[in-house]
């Protein structure tokens, strides 16, 4: 009897410390569900304090589940070193001939009727372009809590620093809502300004406000308050591309100047007994120069 007793405390035991178990798990659940509402109702508060910006409706319109996607629109910058040339023909399977071809023999030498000793060729080489396109993008954004954005600044056509000198003595002053500022910075991009204060509390009224009269010279003008939110890319991924109309080639001499050795190349890539077509754009860089192609989405 006294080891059932014994057994039975033991299970009583198991069972108190398995209650207590489940409810702090129970309890941590509680509170990251609050945690998120907060999250979600900070989010919310947010949205109505953004940048006006005027904006015209197109036409366009997405499905629902497309809403929350961000359409990403790459401009790639390629190396392009000395003694190459990019090709990029109206058609993918002119490409793809030359590129098979991997060799090809330039005339140089402009005329039919020159002897075989006349002439002059160059050698050069054909290979495909690949580029790194992202096709994943996560951005994480963080509302700084003692920062704010300034927009609808004016175009007074004074220097950018002596419009931030304007603002930071505006807001330094307790009587318009603000304090100390620690730093400020002018987003050439946007023409909008971020001011960081010194002290937390500061930020919040004036956000919540949205809209401020502000003296600058010998007038007010209505400026717009927005939280500052700053985003890092948390995760971005690649994947190769091949560009099916653009052909790389390389090992080109330095024999002739510049335009005449583009104009050399495009007449021998859009001959069609050659196994060219008709040339969308070229461009070549001498030996000794570096030169950089912009690759942007193909529209054609």
């Amino acid at each position: 009897s006294q080891e059932l007793c014994r057994a039975l405390e033991e299970d009583q035991v198991k069972i108190q410390a398995a209650k207590e178990a489940v409810e702090q798990q129970t309890r941590e659940l509680r509170e990251e569900g609050e945690l998120l509402h907060k999250n979600l109702e900070q989010q919310m508060n947010v949205l109505p304090a953004l940048p006006e910006k005027k904006m015209v409706f197109k036409g366009l319109v997405t499905n629902k589940e497309d809403m929350d996607k961000l359409i990403l629109t790459p401009e790639i910058r390629y190396p392009l070193l000395g003694g190459s040339a990019l090709v990029t023909f109206e058609k993918e399977e002119v490409a793809q001939g030359i590129v098979e071809a991997k060799e090809h023999m330039v005339e140089l030498s402009f005329g039919e009727e020159l002897d075989e000793l006349d002439r002059c060729r160059v050698r050069v080489q054909a290979a495909p372009v690949h580029l790194l396109l992202p096709s994943a993008l996560e951005i994480g954004l963080i509302r700084g809590s003692r920062s704010i954005l300034v927009s609808n600044l004016p175009c007074l056509g004074i220097p950018d620093e002596v419009l931030l000198d304007k603002l930071e003595l505006f807001f330094s002053k307790t009587k318009n809502g603000g304090g100390e500022v620690e730093s400020r910075e002018f987003l050439d991009d946007s023409g909008q300004v971020v001011l960081t204060f010194v002290q937390d509390g500061v930020a919040e009224p004036l956000i919540a406000r949205g809209h401020i009269q502000v003296l600058i010279g010998k007038k007010k003008y209505d400026l717009k308050i927005s939280p500052c939110l700053k985003g890092d890319v948390s995760n971005l991924q690649l994947q190769p591309c091949r560009c099916p109309r653009t052909v790389l080639l390389s090992g080109i001499p330095d024999v002739l100047a510049a335009e005449p050795m583009r104009d050399t190349l495009e007449i021998h890539f859009q001959k069609g007994s050659r196994g060219g077509g008709e040339v969308d754009s070229l461009a070549y860089v001498p030996e000794g120069r570096w030169g950089v192609a912009i690759f942007t989405e193909d529209a054609g």
